[in-house]
């Protein structure tokens, strides 16, 4: 198995989607090893040769930050912070994301500033290197203080506790330390606090869904143009000449994928009997463009947020400085979580009223696309279900980042729900998924009622979709063809981001 060698530079999205993708495993460069060494060097000599109050070092936390701790339990701090803040709720989060949470700690603790020990971080490499995913839960982190919650689940198993997925099943962590021969981690001063205190639930499923987000972007673009088609739609608007007055990138990229997916049918030299089409079609570049633009942003902040250290306090050795700050506030993600939200959530509007004009008996197209309506509902419902995701999502889509609860009894007076919003952000994408699976089941169904040629890209995808979804000629129960179509667009992610 190939290994991806961690070093003292920018790691990017590109990178992180590498290592997922093609399952690499994570080792760090010697210069890495060195600089993490000694920051605990000078960690250790800072707390032996002085009685200096470091906050979570010495101390309590939050609101027990002036409590002192003895000399002799520092150790037993730490032990106790990972244990009484490890109480998530809700769901067990997805195994990929609880990957990349470790992954994104690593890489995190790897840059020297957080004064841990080597072998700490050698255990979460080995978790991640054996797929060892510890089980943590979607609720429970502020976004503000780190994610204390989830990232405290993230490490029980390091101190022998809590529990571990492995190969689909949940085992006792000190099962699977037994089976390797391993023996828990002794935790050293500041280490607990390094490890829960950070971003990286947040940026972990940030990332997860900016992945699915991009595959989104192309599906929406994919998938409209076989409504394009089945519309019958005016090709004018996708002319580059409209995108050079109004230069945004993702109207430019969304209007040359449109154009490549329909070139060589028919469709570009059929006469047209309406001047306009409806927004939901004439409009595809600016609104899916915009989205894509989102998403684009949306990288930038990610990559700043990889290569960043989110724990506190935080230790730079070269200046012999300890400092406590506020690196571990989540602001920059939920803000731009967010801003994602809504752009996903415009594909799917969008993507909705296309299904409902494709349904309204206009353009040769019967009403709900059914032979014989009055005896056959046709698609009819299968509109409604796609008008319930999309107002779903509306209420998703309110901005988790304007809330604020205070915390610790005051002393986390302003949180940024971060990781809330990166909950909605995940409802958000599988019903979009599920909203652009009806989209597709319309517009092929679109295509049997009109007899022009199609290009090869559509016949493709309307031929995929063929084999796991017929035609339908009379009613029948469509929820397991939505289920299918729309599992059938998620493995899509993995095929595009190889390609990329």
């Amino acid at each position: 198995m190939n290994n991806f060698i961690l070093k003292d530079n920018k790691i990017t999205l590109y990178d992180i989607n590498h290592i997922i993708c093609n399952n690499l495993q994570i080792e760090l460069d010697n210069n890495l090893i060195k600089k993490v060494k000694k920051s605990r060097l000078f960690l250790e000599n800072k707390i032996s040769k002085n009685d200096d109050v470091i906050y979570g070092v010495n101390t309590g936390f939050g609101d027990l930050h002036n409590i002192k701790i003895e000399q002799k339990k520092l150790s037993e701090l730490q032990l106790n912070l990972i244990r009484s803040h490890a109480c998530g709720t809700g769901k067990k989060i997805n195994f990929e994301i609880v990957r990349l949470m470790l992954l994104l700690k690593i890489i995190s603790l790897s840059k020297g500033n957080s004064g841990v020990k080597i072998e700490t971080i050698n255990r979460l490499i080995f978790l991640f290197n054996n797929n060892l995913f510890p089980i943590v839960y979607e609720y429970g982190s502020l976004g503000a203080s780190g994610d204390l919650a989830p990232l405290a689940h993230m490490s029980l198993p390091v101190i022998g506790e809590g529990e571990l997925e492995f190969q689909g099943k949940i085992q006792n962590s000190k099962t699977i330390l037994k089976k390797y021969k391993l023996d828990k981690i002794n935790l050293a001063p500041k280490e607990g606090l390094a490890l829960i205190n950070g971003t990286q639930y947040m940026l972990a499923s940030f990332i997860y869904s900016v992945f699915h987000a991009y595959n989104l972007s192309e599906l929406a673009d994919n998938i409209s143009s076989v409504s394009i088609d089945g519309y019958n739609c005016n090709l004018n608007p996708f002319n580059p000449l409209v995108n050079s007055v109004r230069g945004y990138n993702g109207q430019k990229q969304v209007s040359k994928r449109i154009l490549d997916f329909i070139k060589g049918g028919e469709i570009e030299n059929l006469q047209k009997k309406e001047t306009q089409d409806p927004y939901s079609f004439r409009c595809i570049p600016q609104v899916h463009g915009a989205s894509l633009d989102v998403i684009n942003y949306c990288s930038d902040i990610i990559n700043t947020e990889i290569n960043s250290v989110t724990d506190n306090p935080l230790i730079f050795d070269e200046k012999e400085m300890i400092i406590s700050g506020g690196n571990f506030h989540g602001q920059p993600l939920a803000l731009s979580i967010d801003f994602l939200k809504l752009s996903i959530s415009e594909l799917g509007n969008i993507s909705e009223r296309r299904t409902f004009n494709l349904m309204s008996g206009k353009r040769g197209l019967p009403v709900f696309l059914t032979e014989n309506p009055g005896i056959y509902s046709g698609l009819m419902i299968l509109q409604y279900t796609a008008a319930s995701l999309v107002s779903s999502n509306k209420q998703f889509s309110t901005p988790a980042s304007i809330d604020s609860i205070t915390s610790s009894n005051g002393q986390e007076d302003h949180v940024s729900m971060g990781a809330n919003g990166a909950n909605q952000l995940l409802n958000i994408i599988n019903n979009v998924y599920d909203v652009l699976s009806i989209e597709l089941i319309s517009a092929c169904q679109a295509k049997e009622f009109n007899n022009h040629k199609t290009s090869k890209m559509v016949e493709k995808l309307i031929m995929k979709v063929r084999k796991l979804s017929k035609k339908v000629t009379k009613d029948r129960a469509l929820y397991k063809d939505v289920k299918i179509i729309s599992k059938f667009l998620k493995n899509q992610r993995d095929l595009i981001f190889k390609k990329s």
